[in-house]
């Protein structure tokens, strides 16, 4: 629940944030073909029930180069007159979130079926290592690609200064949602569940928060995370638990981000969205968020299934390369602050059961002692024991 309510909540401060800002400017993209002020007239039940209809393709073949959508267009009859049809059909673009629904089905599936189903298993292990090489090739031409296609975006606009004040714009946007959600809406979060104070708790996790800073990871964190968690306090029972699983699902920086950034490249493509695209934000940018690897630069893979749902164009992600490895850095701090104020709520709440289970092991610790039992010997001889039947088995 707790991850719920931070998720959805991050979400939902990002596009308020970015639609009260409103950074992105039409006029700096001349090559797009769109008039500012185009306002996508599609219902919220239609964008619905597009978002239902991608889920669950008709074709998993189809759905890797062209997905379902629905749009109005202007027609003339043989009387003359002008009118405006609903048209649904497939249109260019990955149908990402019909992918997702259909692996996640068949691992299911897969695992239901058990030993049956391994060499099916074994072959998507194996194309997952063979494609994870293959990425880590493609990076090493990073430092060339990266600048590549920023210089490509540079060459389209006509006003460098323009195109940089917009970018400074998103910049600040994006600090000011991840300043809210990390020390505002989290530790208010933290308060109403422990009626502790969450700046003290938050002042534990500086070594954290610099590594986060440093390497663009949660999952690079965990071991800096665990030591401060244990410094303040917090159960190892409910670390171990609580962090592996936080750094996977819990992800209200990224959350944030991908929501500000989709509205953004919205904004720039001079689209007014409407109330039905916007809750698709907030449903995709949740459901991408929690897909989301604890990697740096993950989010802007996972962008795509919200610009796809949207019916963007998905190269506009090179507009926030420049400044994308620098808000990479701020929303892991916020994720790795997420998880550990998740970890002091639930040690909170489950105090009393993780102190009742130390009481009885102690109880029965004592009870065993007591009738003459004494473990440091009896560990002691077991071991001796040990090293004599190897030494025999040497003989």
């Amino acid at each position: 629940m707790y991850y719920v309510i931070t998720t959805t909540h991050a979400v939902i401060l990002g596009i308020i944030v970015v639609s009260i800002i409103h950074p992105g400017d039409p006029t700096i993209k001349q090559k797009m073909g769109i008039e500012e002020g185009a306002t996508a007239n599609e219902s919220a039940a239609q964008k619905f029930l597009d978002l239902f209809r991608n889920a669950f393709p008709e074709n998993i073949m189809r759905a890797t180069f062209s997905q379902y959508q629905t749009h109005y267009v202007n027609v003339t009859n043989s009387n003359g007159i002008q009118k405006t049809e609903l048209k649904t059909g497939y249109v260019d673009g990955m149908n990402v979130l019909g992918i997702i629904v259909f692996c996640i089905v068949m691992g299911l599936v897969i695992s239901k079926i058990g030993e049956e189903a391994k060499p099916l298993a074994n072959l998507f292990h194996a194309l997952d290592v063979v494609i994870t090489r293959m990425v880590m090739i493609i990076m090493w031409l990073g430092p060339i690609g990266i600048p590549s296609l920023i210089a490509q975006k540079m060459l389209e606009v006509s006003d460098l200064w323009q195109t940089a004040r917009v970018l400074g714009l998103f910049v600040f946007t994006v600090i000011l949602g991840l300043g809210i959600q990390a020390f505002i809406t989290l530790p208010l979060i933290y308060v109403i569940g422990t009626r502790h104070n969450p700046y003290k708790f938050l002042s534990g996790l500086g070594q954290a928060i610099m590594t986060a800073l440093g390497t663009s990871s949660s999952a690079a964190s965990l071991p800096v995370t665990f030591r401060c968690l244990n410094k303040l306090g917090i159960d190892p029972r409910v670390t171990k638990f609580v962090l592996p699983v936080g750094a996977m699902v819990n992800m209200d920086g990224t959350a944030l981000y991908e929501a500000t950034a989709s509205i953004f490249i919205a904004q720039m493509n001079g689209l007014d969205l409407s109330a039905g695209q916007i809750i698709t934000v907030s449903i995709t940018a949740t459901l991408a968020s929690i897909g989301a690897a604890s990697i740096p630069s993950a989010g802007l893979v996972t962008m795509l299934i919200v610009l796809t749902a949207l019916g963007l164009p998905a190269n506009d992600i090179s507009l926030i390369l420049a400044v994308d490895w620098f808000l990479d850095r701020l929303r892991t701090s916020v994720n790795v602050i997420g998880d550990a104020l998740g970890c002091g709520f639930v040690h909170h709440i489950c105090a009393d059961h993780l102190n009742a289970d130390v009481a009885e092991a102690e109880k029965a610790h004592a009870f065993v002692e007591a009738h003459g039992v004494n473990f440091d010997e009896l560990e002691k001889e077991i071991e001796q024991e040990n090293n004599n039947h190897k030494t025999i088995q040497h003989v």
